[in-house]
């Protein structure tokens, strides 16, 4: 077809309109394509596709407009004769209209007509003010592959046409058509790309004003509007909801759209607001797919959704979830190594191979994507890190003491960690008991975090599921998707998605508490757990308290800060900056879903085992608990309360029971077996002094699902929750919705005091559920107390706490929560560029730096193209971590260098020979500006000639010199007048070096600093707050300024003379350039600034804003994070054809404009400039010459100083002199040659 498809009408008056096809398509098949045919083209000659994206899905668009012929206009005078006189005209007329239909292509060939089934049935409820999303729920069909004849296409009668009135266009405009994909009728849905200035033929149309149709603004199904009313909305913190779909089109006459009409602009959405489309893709992760599988005994698989999982819920999104299946084995608890690879298809281990693809098959339809990971390495993963190692932490819990031998070599040990046993049924002596009356802990019984010595197999275990989750995640993914992820099983999965795919918006979930820093410092993996999470974009939790340990680890152990950032909705987030990247930090806890709960409360069977329990135990009062047999659940903790209630309560007994269900924890090993004996021993002991007031059943997962557990919660009159460290627990949830009808007269007719909820105060859900009675599952008393409260409980006491339970379970549902999370992870701001995101690290510790969108490698041919065309060069260095290494040191190393004096790392030898080198070609002017003292700086670097000394940040200047045998001469940046304020600035710090352990000051001839980075991180940066209140009072009339910085590396808080930095100096020294540059003329052409830590940033800062000056017209934006100073006092003393090279050595944020890896690399720039230098001092030398090292003192290719290799060959660096001059394009510079020689 042509650039623009041509459809004509009869009666065409030369008029056209370019018209753009949209249909939501929701029933498509993998191989469909979608087709628009013309009603004339019964043939199907000249079908127009549509196309979609992985953005723009379910949304299919035509790529170029469709152009339709207009009819001619009918005068004005005749409109109304005619309509009076054949009001059937414009229907009959098929002039008047474009009626078109949409096929269904399948591999290429037509398949079938759309249909009404393809039409999607939304279902909206109103729930007051809360916004309910869109269900959209979809008709499948079994289609079968039909001969359909296209000469059916002509026949009006078996599918409708769908048809739009030519008369709403105007020539030469642009419009986009929106459709549904079997819904046929109504009227039509336009949007009008652009205002007609004339007003339309035959009638007034609505038109849905935009700035230009962007495919991903138009899928998202609403329409911009300009309004006065938008600056209002523009600060409205984002709303929990859906994006509405686009209003359809209603023509009316002129007279009943009023211009202003207020109520349609209440109904628009800020153009900062957040929503959910069903363009959106999402991507969900975690350790077990939300299916029941079920195989015959034939060999055929079916699948369920598995409701009871917290991720089974359905959305109108585009999802796909990723997770191991679970049938028989799959935990490697089953069957051994050997068992697996001579018999691979035994069904205790895990699904056969062979049959994989059947479960593939099976599974597709819900959109359900299987990984696939041998049993036993998932066993290890599972059995001995997830549940023997992080479990534990995770719920505060680490294992010092044990009251058994640790046999790690014994069999049975081995068996226990690698997770390949069944635990047995032996008893244990009963002197071993985890708890008692007298003694309790709530620790596993073992060496610490129950790792028995194979914490690399168990790592390597946990490392390789990552990673193959990874791998299939990517093949899932699309472009824009969202990925969710669930768990503690997955928490370093971030990090390899990172690497693949870097754009990805990545959340992680843990429904899991999160340890104080304190406990979790204790795990030898901590650091890469950490940072795992911190790969993804948004990590969420049940509660603040968790997040807040999460923060506080984050700072301890990461040296990272956190605070309220702003976001695109005008309010605030909580975030953590990783190193210029922001990762948002969600705290909400989950729901249920109530129309799921009462649909299997009403169900007969429900309703009948609810009835035999009530008779069973008819006239007494039923409490009920739910728990798994591990410790953690504080089972034996509520046995001893319900004993010492009965001992304090005589009266009550035999009119109570307690049903305590014990779900068998068969993955926590020896745990579950000493708390199921310990518990059966304590119900025995019970029962024998009060028959019949326990009932105590162990069960197994499968046997207590959500069916059989409402059964019970409606039949329990209080439910009991108090385990000693818990995460999410919905229990006490289903139990309030199970008993909401108690507030209804028909629900307190049975005279029944039940619907109460004790829980414990370590339970996650114990801050949304308010009407319980919250515990201290410790004190027995407590839970005593609780018992005899719901038995006397008032009637209106009662009412008022199963109300305020009932509020947030009806509100928050599994759909809102889910909602509000991919609210605030779609939200988070992440370029689309990738150049603007770098990552640093190997292996685990890989990360992503927010960069700035200009920020790349150093581009070593255009600083040499600079440099060889330059007069006047300017070259400033930093010292530490610019043309020296870093000084690794300990604690004790750095404390010791501080307080002796001691001499610092020096540079390499081939460094100074570069650095030597350069100073001496007269057109360099160097400098080495450093925070060191005067005195190491003369010690490393005093010997140069020509070479710039800056000690203390610029405060100390020695100009270039070429009579080094004589002492330097030393200028101060600033005046020095009064030097009073040391002494109160050491008398103050010294009282809070006295008050914060491991902290001390050091002193220098210019400033004074206060160093806690050997102290707690906490606690010092408080103190150092208060120090810098306490120095900034004391020392207001001072010329001082007080800085608090270096919070990375540990902290500090240093005074120093008011403007002391090095971007100050750096502007003294331009003004001052023809001073002491050699030529003693000219002014600066070029200027090369290198530096690597925050001291050195004002300096990159201000000669990144002073080289932007001359060529603001083509330079690029600054960052935002940039602070701007005034540097036109420099204007003077720069050459119109400045060039300036800004460079931090580390991929890192920086003001900067470029960076190199290392100091290596900066040792590979000077040498090069150094040879570039050379040449145009050489007479007509060929450059085939300069291929060879010019003298001894350059080191071979790739090879610098002490053997440290290059560890860049991308970087843009030639092997060889000859290649690198050989990139330089000479042409402009030919003719200038002759100055240089």
């Amino acid at each position: 077809m042509s650039a623009t498809s041509q459809v004509t009408t009869p009666n065409s008056g030369g008029a056209i309109a370019h018209v753009n096809f949209r249909v939501r398509c929701e029933t498509l098949g993998h191989g469909e394509d979608v087709y628009l045919v013309e009603q004339a083209d019964t043939q199907m000659q000249k079908p127009i596709p549509l196309y979609t994206t992985a953005t723009s899905y379910p949304w299919y668009h035509t790529i170029k407009p469709v152009t339709l012929t207009l009819p001619l206009p009918v005068p004005k005078q005749f409109q109304q004769q005619q309509q009076q006189q054949h009001p059937e005209a414009e229907a009959e007329d098929p002039s008047l209209y474009f009626r078109y239909r949409y096929v269904i292509h399948r591999a290429g060939v037509f398949y079938r007509l759309e249909q009404p089934t393809d039409a999607p049935v939304v279902a909206v409820e109103d729930n007051g003010d809360e916004m309910v999303p869109e269900e959209t729920t979809t008709t499948t069909t079994n289609k079968t592959s039909v001969q359909v004849n296209p000469s059916i296409l002509s026949s009006t009668t078996e599918t409708p046409f769908h048809e739009i009135p030519l008369r709403l266009f105007t020539h030469r405009e642009s419009y986009v058509i929106n459709d549904v994909l079997g819904k046929v009728g109504g009227h039509p849905d336009i949007e009008h790309i652009t205002v007609p200035n004339t007003q339309v033929i035959g009638s007034t149309s609505h038109k849905r004003l935009s700035s230009g149709i962007d495919v991903a603004e138009t899928t998202a199904g609403s329409s911009s509007t300009n309004n006065s009313n938008n600056e209002s909305s523009d600060n409205r913190k984002k709303a929990v909801g859906f994006a509405p779909a686009p209003p359809t089109y209603h023509p009316h006459p002129p007279t009943t759209v009023p211009k202003d009409d207020t109520s349609s602009r209440s109904n628009k959405k800020s153009p900062h607001s957040v929503h959910l489309n069903s363009t959106d893709g999402l991507v969900v992760v975690s350790a077990f797919l939300p299916i029941v599988l079920h195989r015959s005994d034939s060999g055929q698989w079916t699948a369920d959704w598995d409701y009871e999982a917290l991720l089974s819920m359905q959305t109108h999104l585009r999802v796909t979830r990723v997770g191991v299946v679970k049938w028989r084995g799959w935990h490697g608890n089953f069957g051994t190594a050997s068992t697996s690879i001579h018999n691979p298809g035994s069904s205790m281990s895990g699904v056969p191979v062979h049959e994989r693809y059947l479960v593939e098959e099976c599974l597709r339809p819900f959109h359900c994507v299987p990984v696939w990971i041998d049993t036993a390495v998932f066993g290890e993963m599972y059995n001995g890190f997830c549940k023997g190692v992080l479990w534990p932490v995770l719920h505060n819990v680490t294992s010092v003491y044990s009251s058994q031998p640790d046999n790690v070599d014994s069999p049975s040990g081995l068996q226990q960690s690698s997770g390949h046993r069944r635990p047995s049924s032996s008893n244990n002596n009963t002197d071993n008991h985890q708890f008692s009356e007298y003694s309790m802990d709530d620790v596993e019984q073992g060496p610490i975090h129950g790792g028995r010595g194979r914490e690399k197999e168990l790592w390597a275990a946990y490392n390789t599921v990552n990673r193959k989750f990874a791998e299939v995640v990517v093949q899932c993914f699309n472009e824009g998707d969202l990925v969710w992820i669930h768990g503690f099983h997955l928490l370093i999965l971030p990090s390899y998605l990172t690497r693949r795919i870097p754009m990805a918006k990545v959340g992680l979930f843990l429904h899991t508490p999160f340890p104080s820093s304190e406990i979790f410092r204790t795990l030898w993996c901590r650091d890469d757990l950490l940072r795992g999470i911190l790969n993804a974009d948004q990590v969420g939790f049940h509660l603040f308290e968790y997040a807040r340990h999460f923060l506080t680890c984050c700072r301890r152990l990461l040296g990272l800060n956190y605070g309220m950032i702003p976001d695109s909705s005008g309010g605030h987030t909580l975030a953590i900056d990783q190193h210029g990247r922001h990762v948002i930090v969600t705290s909400i806890h989950a729901g249920i879903e109530p129309p799921v709960l009462n649909q299997i409360l009403h169900h007969e069977s429900t309703l009948k085992e609810s009835s035999q329990i009530r008779s069973r135990y008819f006239g007494k009062t039923i409490f009920c608990s739910i728990d798994r047999l591990e410790s953690l659940k504080g089972i034996p903790l509520k046995l001893l309360a319900m004993e010492r209630f009965l001992r304090r309560c005589p009266e009550w007994i035999g009119k109570v029971v307690l049903i305590q269900v014990g779900i068998s924890a068969f993955e926590r090993g020896d745990d579950y077996i000493k708390t199921r004996n310990e518990v059966m021993e304590m119900v025995t002991r019970i029962n024998e002094l009060w028959p019949g007031t326990i009932h105590f059943q162990e069960s197994v997962e499968s046997k207590m699902r959500l069916q059989q557990r409402m059964a019970l919660l409606r039949a329990a009159d209080v439910i009991l929750a108090t385990p000693i460290r818990d995460g999410l627990n919905l229990i006490p949830l289903e139990f309030t919705i199970a008993h909401q009808d108690a507030l209804t007269p028909q629900g307190q007719a049975d005279g029944r005091k039940r619907g109460l909820v004790i829980l414990s105060e370590f339970a996650s859900c114990t801050r949304v559920m308010r009407g319980a009675l919250h515990v201290n599952p410790w004190k027995i008393s407590e839970i005593a107390n609780a018992f005899h409260s719901c038995l006397v409980m008032t009637d209106d006491e009662r009412m008022r706490r199963i109300s305020c339970a009932c509020e947030f379970v009806t509100r928050v549902t599994t759909q809102r929560w889910a909602l509000a999370v991919m609210l605030d992870l779609k939200g988070v701001h992440k370029s689309a560029n990738p150049v603007q995101y770098a990552g640093a690290g190997l292996g685990l510790g890989y990360r992503l730096l927010g960069m700035d969108a200009g920020f790349q490698s150093l581009d070593f041919r255009a600083v040499a193209k600079a440099f060889k065309t330059s007069k006047n060069r300017l070259i400033l260095l930093d010292y530490g971590g610019t043309i020296t290494n870093n000084e690794n040191l300990d604690n004790l190393s750095r404390f010791r260098m501080v307080k002796t004096r001691s001499a610092h790392s020096e540079p390499t030898p081939a460094m100074m020979h570069a650095i030597e080198d350069l100073c001496n070609d007269p057109k360099n002017t160097v400098f080495v500006v450093s925070g060191k003292e005067r005195h190491s700086l003369l010690k490393c670097l005093g010997h140069v000639r020509r070479l710039g000394l800056a000690a203390e940040h610029g405060m100390f200047i020695s100009w270039p010199t070429k009579n080094v045998t004589a002492k330097r001469q030393w200028e101060t940046l600033v005046p020095i007048t009064d030097r009073t304020w040391r002494s109160l600035a050491m008398a103050i710090m010294e009282v809070y070096a006295s008050r914060t352990h491991g902290s001390y000051i050091e002193e220098t001839e210019m400033k004074v600093l206060w160093q806690y980075r050997d102290a707690d991180l906490e606690f010092g940066y408080l103190q150092a707050r208060e120090l810098e209140d306490h120095l900034s009072n004391v020392l207001r009339s001072f010329p001082v300024d007080i800085l608090h910085g270096g919070m990375e590396e540990g902290g500090y808080v240093e005074v120093r003379p008011k403007g002391v930095n090095k971007g100050v100096f750096a502007m003294k020294l331009i003004r001052n350039f023809e001073k002491v540059s050699a030529t003693r003329d000219g002014k600066v052409d070029f200027a090369l600034v290198l530096g690597d830590d925050h001291c050195d940033e004002p300096m990159l800062s201000i000669m990144r804003q002073i080289g932007r000056r001359g060529r603001e017209h083509r330079a690029p934006e600054l960052p935002s994070f940039m602070t701007l100073v005034d540097v036109s006092s420099c204007d003077a003393h720069l050459a119109s054809n400045l060039e300036v090279f800004t460079c931090t050595v580390g991929k890192k944020p920086s003001a900067a404009a470029n960076y190199l890896q290392d100091v290596g690399e900066v040792e590979e720039l000077l040498q090069a400039l150094v040879k570039v230098s050379r040449n145009l001092t050489l007479s007509m030398v060929n450059l085939s010459d300069l291929t060879v090292p010019l003298e001894p003192l350059v080191p071979p290719p790739n090879h610098f100083g002490n053997g440290v290799a290059s560890t860049s060959t991308s970087s843009g660096v030639a092997t060889s002199l000859g290649e690198f001059l050989g990139t330089i394009d000479d042409t402009a510079e030919d003719e200038d040659d002759g100055n240089f020689f």
